[in-house]
């Protein structure tokens, strides 16, 4: 499944992001310790780390540094998983659902860390996350939430429904709950500024070079790439989220790759834009089918929402986003929008990511459902501490196998009967 470039504008992030590094194709056979196929969050976390170690990483990617999710995304940079800390103890036990309370809390720590540390240029702003209940239910359910990251040591703040609209600027909330660990990024930016850095620290990143085969060799691994150029490496990382195809039997039908939808205003006058999150947070929904927004750093307002199952056709189908964003601020109405753009996430049937081992030497990582910047980035310290220890050192998350979702063909059908559904819980809850 190929990703189809439409003849759209650029998006908001592809317009006001520092210049793309240099990153000029494959052209002929190279070695290294290891072969990263993907240049989106993990896999350039992952050759960042390893450089960090003193071990050599190729990166492949078939387009550029931070084309796929990790450029189209809104730049929420937020802790935890899709599940709340005491579901995960209990879906997994105490000793995986305790780690994976760790791992995930501290993931956006490890993404203002690598900013901090490489002084990476992508508008960091570290003001939290406000998540608002929609209703009565949802906010006993957001109390509830606040209180397991509390008792873990997060700080986390409820707000009544007047702090809510007073923080945010507008919506008809009974409440919500802010985490502090959050923030935001210029998403394309920030893949950029990691692929800048792993390639400072000696890790060599090759855009325009899609990897199409991977094979085992005596020595280790083959990667052939599209222009006849292969990478010869002892060990080699899958990274291509919701963009993956066919390149590893069965892996693409793990996923299903959902389509976000969002557009920006033009930078909002003062006045106005004074009374819209002025805190800079960034912030989402506590719908099923939530939409997510923030302010960037010039004052446009971005929002974003999922939309249709496939990648748009024509500039109508930004329409439900836009008038989500009018329901919730009337008072922009005027503003123009300058920006709309889309791009996939890979969404698990577990909604949980996934990380693979189908062969010694071989890992498989992905699978965010929306949690891509802080997961992602984490993901690729913790998959280079294993492969630096030459996969002796385990992995500080659960390995599965390769297991194709029933029917992946339907993958339509599945999603809109899940929209149908998801509907019909909000209107109820």
């Amino acid at each position: 499944m190929n990703y189809t470039e439409r003849p759209f504008p650029p998006s908001l992030w592809q317009a006001t992001a520092t210049p793309q590094p240099d990153t000029p194709p494959l052209q002929e056979d190279a070695s290294a310790d290891v072969a990263i196929i993907g240049a989106g969050y993990t896999g350039l976390s992952t050759a960042l780390h390893l450089a960090e170690k003193g071990v050599g990483a190729i990166v492949l990617d078939a387009e550029q540094p931070g084309w796929g999710a990790s450029g189209r995304n809104g730049g929420q940079v937020i802790p935890g998983l899709k599940y709340d800390p005491d579901e995960l103890v209990a879906r997994l036990g105490a000793k995986w659902g305790e780690a994976l309370i760790g791992l995930a809390g501290g993931a956006a720590d490890t993404v203002f860390d690598l900013i901090d540390k490489y002084q990476i240029d992508c508008g960091a702003v570290r003001k939290g996350w406000i998540q608002t209940a929609h209703s009565p239910n949802m906010m006993r359910l957001m109390e509830k939430r606040a209180g397991q990251w509390e008792r873990r040591g997060a700080p986390v703040e409820l707000l009544d429904g007047a702090a809510v609209r007073r923080r945010i600027g507008a919506g008809k909330f009974v409440g919500g709950w802010v985490d502090y660990r959050a923030g935001g990024v210029q998403p394309l930016s920030y893949a950029r500024g990691l692929a800048r850095v792993a390639q400072g620290l000696g890790a060599r990143v090759h855009g325009q070079s899609r990897a199409v085969q991977v094979g085992k060799t005596s020595g280790g691994w083959r990667v052939a790439t599209a222009q006849g150029a292969a990478v010869h490496a002892k060990r080699v990382l899958i990274a291509t989220n919701g963009y993956t195809d066919d390149l590893w039997p069965g892996l693409r039908q793990t996923i299903l790759p959902a389509v976000s939808f969002l557009v920006a205003t033009a930078p909002l006058p003062d006045e106005l834009g004074a009374s819209i999150l002025p805190g800079r947070e960034v912030s989402s929904d506590s719908r099923r089918l939530l939409v997510y927004f923030r302010r960037d750093e010039q004052g446009r307002l971005v929002l974003g929402g999922r939309g249709p199952f496939s990648d748009p056709r024509d500039m109508s189908e930004w329409a439900h986003v836009e008038r989500a964003l009018e329901l919730m601020f009337p008072q922009i109405k005027g503003v123009a929008y300058e920006y709309r753009w889309s791009g996939r996430l890979a969404v698990t049937a577990d909604f949980m990511p996934h990380v693979h081992e189908p062969a010694p030497g071989l890992n498989i990582a992905l699978g965010y459902n929306g949690r891509g910047i802080a997961m992602a980035t984490t993901m690729g310290r913790i998959i280079a501490d294993h492969i630096a220890g030459d996969g002796a050192m385990p992995l500080a998350y659960p390995v599965t196998s390769i297991k194709p979702i029933p029917f992946h063909g339907l993958q339509r059908f599945y999603m809109a009967a899940g929209v149908a559904w998801y509907r019909l819980l909000d209107a109820l809850s």
